[in-house]
Protein backbone atom coordinates (compact mmCIF):
# COMPACT_ATOMS: atom_id res chain seq x y z
CA UNK A 1 0.00 0.00 0.00
CA UNK A 2 1.24 3.46 -0.84
CA UNK A 3 1.49 5.56 2.29
CA UNK A 4 1.05 9.39 2.35
CA UNK A 5 4.72 9.72 3.30
CA UNK A 6 5.89 7.79 0.25
CA UNK A 7 3.67 9.82 -2.04
CA UNK A 8 4.97 13.03 -0.44
CA UNK A 9 8.59 11.90 -0.90
CA UNK A 10 8.05 11.05 -4.57
CA UNK A 11 6.29 14.35 -5.14
CA UNK A 12 9.10 16.40 -3.55
CA UNK A 13 11.75 14.47 -5.48
CA UNK A 14 9.92 15.00 -8.75
CA UNK A 15 9.41 18.66 -7.94
CA UNK A 16 13.09 19.19 -7.16
CA UNK A 17 14.13 17.24 -10.24
CA UNK A 18 11.94 19.48 -12.39
CA UNK A 19 12.92 22.72 -10.66
CA UNK A 20 16.65 21.92 -10.37
CA UNK A 21 17.60 22.57 -14.02
CA UNK A 22 15.40 25.67 -14.11
CA UNK A 23 17.03 27.08 -10.99
CA UNK A 24 20.47 26.27 -12.38
CA UNK A 25 19.67 27.97 -15.68
CA UNK A 26 18.35 31.05 -13.86
CA UNK A 27 21.50 31.29 -11.74
CA UNK A 28 23.75 30.91 -14.78
CA UNK A 29 21.88 33.72 -16.54
CA UNK A 30 22.24 35.89 -13.44
CA UNK A 31 25.95 35.09 -13.32
CA UNK A 32 26.40 36.10 -16.95
CA UNK A 33 24.55 39.35 -16.32
CA UNK A 34 26.72 40.07 -13.30
CA UNK A 35 29.83 39.46 -15.37
CA UNK A 36 28.52 41.70 -18.13
CA UNK A 37 28.02 44.65 -15.82
CA UNK A 38 31.11 44.01 -13.70
CA UNK A 39 33.29 47.05 -13.11
CA UNK A 40 36.26 45.01 -14.29
CA UNK A 41 34.97 45.45 -17.79
CA UNK A 42 35.92 48.68 -19.53
CA UNK A 43 33.10 51.16 -19.38
CA UNK A 44 32.96 54.90 -19.74
CA UNK A 45 30.79 57.75 -18.61
CA UNK A 46 30.96 61.53 -18.71
CA UNK A 47 34.27 62.86 -20.01
CA UNK A 48 35.89 59.42 -20.07
CA UNK A 49 35.47 57.56 -23.35
CA UNK A 50 36.65 54.22 -24.67
CA UNK A 51 39.61 54.89 -26.92
CA UNK A 52 39.83 51.36 -28.26
CA UNK A 53 43.13 50.55 -26.54
CA UNK A 54 42.15 52.00 -23.17
CA UNK A 55 40.17 54.92 -21.86
CA UNK A 56 40.70 58.55 -22.68
CA UNK A 57 39.63 61.54 -20.63
CA UNK A 58 38.69 64.63 -22.63
CA UNK A 59 38.29 68.27 -21.64
CA UNK A 60 37.90 70.49 -24.65
CA UNK A 61 41.06 70.25 -26.79
CA UNK A 62 42.98 68.58 -23.94
CA UNK A 63 42.96 64.80 -23.61
CA UNK A 64 44.91 62.12 -21.79
CA UNK A 65 45.04 58.36 -21.49
CA UNK A 66 43.23 57.55 -18.27
CA UNK A 67 43.44 54.53 -15.98
CA UNK A 68 42.90 53.65 -12.33
CA UNK A 69 44.67 50.99 -10.28
CA UNK A 70 44.04 49.43 -6.88
CA UNK A 71 47.45 47.83 -6.26
CA UNK A 72 46.78 46.58 -2.72
CA UNK A 73 43.84 44.40 -3.75
CA UNK A 74 43.88 44.08 -7.56
CA UNK A 75 47.61 44.29 -8.35
CA UNK A 76 48.03 45.50 -11.94
CA UNK A 77 44.40 45.28 -13.02
CA UNK A 78 43.33 48.45 -14.83
CA UNK A 79 40.00 50.24 -14.51
CA UNK A 80 38.41 53.11 -16.34
CA UNK A 81 35.96 54.28 -13.69
CA UNK A 82 34.01 51.99 -11.35
CA UNK A 83 36.26 50.51 -8.65
CA UNK A 84 35.43 47.22 -6.90
CA UNK A 85 37.22 47.83 -3.58
CA UNK A 86 37.24 50.49 -0.89
CA UNK A 87 40.99 50.92 -0.69
CA UNK A 88 44.00 52.84 -1.95
CA UNK A 89 43.51 53.89 -5.58
CA UNK A 90 45.92 55.39 -8.09
CA UNK A 91 44.60 57.61 -10.90
CA UNK A 92 47.00 57.95 -13.83
CA UNK A 93 46.76 60.49 -16.65
CA UNK A 94 49.17 60.29 -19.58
CA UNK A 95 48.93 63.57 -21.46
CA UNK A 96 48.35 63.41 -25.21
CA UNK A 97 49.13 67.08 -25.84
CA UNK A 98 52.35 68.95 -25.11
CA UNK A 99 50.42 72.06 -24.11
CA UNK A 100 48.94 70.16 -21.15
CA UNK A 101 52.47 69.66 -19.82
CA UNK A 102 52.84 73.42 -19.52
CA UNK A 103 49.94 74.08 -17.14
CA UNK A 104 48.95 73.01 -13.61
CA UNK A 105 46.16 70.45 -13.33
CA UNK A 106 43.54 70.28 -10.59
CA UNK A 107 42.14 66.90 -9.54
CA UNK A 108 39.07 66.72 -7.31
CA UNK A 109 36.98 63.84 -5.97
CA UNK A 110 33.62 64.53 -4.38
CA UNK A 111 30.51 62.67 -3.33
CA UNK A 112 28.03 62.46 -6.18
CA UNK A 113 24.91 63.88 -4.55
CA UNK A 114 23.35 65.02 -7.81
CA UNK A 115 20.00 63.54 -8.80
CA UNK A 116 21.46 63.16 -12.30
CA UNK A 117 23.77 60.38 -11.12
CA UNK A 118 26.05 59.27 -13.94
CA UNK A 119 24.72 61.99 -16.21
CA UNK A 120 26.02 64.86 -14.08
CA UNK A 121 28.06 67.49 -15.92
CA UNK A 122 30.29 70.35 -14.85
CA UNK A 123 27.48 72.88 -15.27
CA UNK A 124 25.45 70.88 -12.73
CA UNK A 125 28.33 70.73 -10.28
CA UNK A 126 29.13 74.40 -10.74
CA UNK A 127 25.58 75.25 -9.69
CA UNK A 128 25.99 73.44 -6.35
CA UNK A 129 26.42 75.47 -3.18
CA UNK A 130 28.37 72.85 -1.24
CA UNK A 131 31.18 71.75 -3.56
CA UNK A 132 33.83 72.04 -0.85
CA UNK A 133 31.63 70.26 1.69
CA UNK A 134 31.17 67.30 -0.67
CA UNK A 135 34.84 67.19 -1.68
CA UNK A 136 36.81 64.27 -0.25
CA UNK A 137 40.06 64.94 -2.11
CA UNK A 138 41.66 67.85 -3.92
CA UNK A 139 45.14 68.27 -5.35
CA UNK A 140 46.66 70.94 -7.57
CA UNK A 141 49.61 69.51 -9.43
CA UNK A 142 52.32 71.63 -11.05
CA UNK A 143 53.13 71.22 -14.75
CA UNK A 144 54.37 67.70 -15.49
CA UNK A 145 57.32 67.83 -17.86
CA UNK A 146 57.14 64.08 -18.52
CA UNK A 147 53.43 64.28 -19.33
CA UNK A 148 52.34 61.80 -16.65
CA UNK A 149 50.20 62.71 -13.65
CA UNK A 150 49.62 60.21 -10.82
CA UNK A 151 47.07 60.85 -8.10
CA UNK A 152 46.93 58.69 -4.97
CA UNK A 153 43.81 58.59 -2.81
CA UNK A 154 42.57 56.07 -0.26
CA UNK A 155 38.81 55.61 -0.15
CA UNK A 156 37.31 54.87 3.25
CA UNK A 157 33.69 54.23 2.33
CA UNK A 158 31.76 52.85 -0.65
CA UNK A 159 29.40 54.97 -2.67
CA UNK A 160 28.93 57.15 -5.72
CA UNK A 161 31.60 59.71 -6.48
CA UNK A 162 32.44 62.13 -9.22
CA UNK A 163 35.95 63.04 -10.36
CA UNK A 164 36.76 66.46 -11.79
CA UNK A 165 39.92 67.26 -13.71
CA UNK A 166 40.51 70.85 -14.79
CA UNK A 167 43.30 72.77 -16.48
CA UNK A 168 43.71 76.31 -17.81
CA UNK A 169 44.47 77.30 -21.36
CA UNK A 170 48.23 77.88 -21.86
CA UNK A 171 47.77 81.53 -22.84
CA UNK A 172 44.08 82.50 -22.59
CA UNK A 173 42.07 83.23 -19.46
CA UNK A 174 39.99 80.10 -19.80
CA UNK A 175 39.68 76.82 -17.88
CA UNK A 176 38.51 73.43 -19.16
CA UNK A 177 36.81 70.68 -17.14
CA UNK A 178 36.43 66.93 -17.37
CA UNK A 179 33.82 65.20 -15.21
CA UNK A 180 33.62 61.43 -14.69
CA UNK A 181 31.10 59.84 -12.29
CA UNK A 182 32.14 56.50 -10.81
CA UNK A 183 31.31 54.08 -8.02
CA UNK A 184 33.54 52.65 -5.32
CA UNK A 185 32.69 49.30 -3.80
CA UNK A 186 31.10 46.32 -5.54
CA UNK A 187 27.32 45.92 -5.06
CA UNK A 188 26.42 42.43 -3.83
CA UNK A 189 24.44 41.66 -6.98
CA UNK A 190 27.59 42.26 -9.06
CA UNK A 191 29.67 39.85 -6.99
CA UNK A 192 30.46 37.10 -9.50
CA UNK A 193 31.81 34.77 -6.81
CA UNK A 194 28.54 34.91 -4.88
CA UNK A 195 26.54 33.88 -7.94
CA UNK A 196 29.09 31.19 -8.80
CA UNK A 197 28.89 29.77 -5.26
CA UNK A 198 25.10 29.70 -5.43
CA UNK A 199 25.23 27.90 -8.78
CA UNK A 200 27.65 25.31 -7.38
CA UNK A 201 25.42 24.73 -4.35
CA UNK A 202 22.36 24.24 -6.55
CA UNK A 203 24.19 21.76 -8.80
CA UNK A 204 25.59 19.86 -5.81
CA UNK A 205 22.19 19.70 -4.12
CA UNK A 206 20.51 18.58 -7.31
CA UNK A 207 23.05 15.81 -7.93
CA UNK A 208 22.87 14.58 -4.33
CA UNK A 209 19.10 14.53 -4.53
CA UNK A 210 19.17 12.52 -7.75
CA UNK A 211 21.52 9.94 -6.22
CA UNK A 212 19.27 9.30 -3.24
CA UNK A 213 17.52 5.94 -3.40
CA UNK A 214 13.95 6.09 -4.56
CA UNK A 215 11.32 5.21 -1.95
CA UNK A 216 10.16 1.58 -2.02
CA UNK A 217 7.05 1.08 -4.06
CA UNK A 218 4.99 -1.80 -2.73
CA UNK A 219 2.83 -3.61 -5.22
CA UNK A 220 -0.81 -2.66 -5.16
Amino acid sequence: MRTPCSRKGRFSSALFAAAGPALLAALLVALLLALAVSPQSVRAHGSVVDGGEGCIIQFDFYSAHFSIFQPQTRQHREYCEDLPDVTESVFVLEYRHNSLREVPVDFRIMHNTSELGRFVRWSDIEAMDDIDAQTVFFQRSPPQADGVLSILHTFTEPGSYVGIVSAPHPTLDQRYYAVFPFRVGLPWWQNRWLWLALAVLIVAGWRIRKRQPQPFRSPV
